[in-house]
């Protein structure tokens, strides 16, 4: 598995409920895809959010959010951690 960090603009104004609402209609369909969602952020003035996930593919990450109802604008796969 692989981990990923996909981006979302245009979310300005989200609040943590929302935020929180977003991430659990992920959880709730990612074993679908074989996904797992580690976590969110947000900056709601910039309305900037950011997902870690581990995957098989960016593919199956782009399917469980565009099914959840917020696509991902960016995917970046993410090779080495500290």
């Amino acid at each position: 598995m692989s981990r990923f960090m996909d981006v979302h603009h245009g979310m300005q104004g989200i609040t943590a409920d929302q935020l929180h609402q977003a991430h659990q209609a992920d959880l709730a369909i990612e074993k679908e895809e074989g996904v797992h969602f580690e976590r969110a952020w947000a900056d709601p003035a910039s309305g900037t959010v950011y997902c870690l996930s581990e995957a098989p593919s960016a593919d199956a990450v782009q399917r469980i959010h565009e099914r959840a109802g917020h696509k991902a604008d960016e995917i970046h796969e993410v090779p080495l951690t500290v």
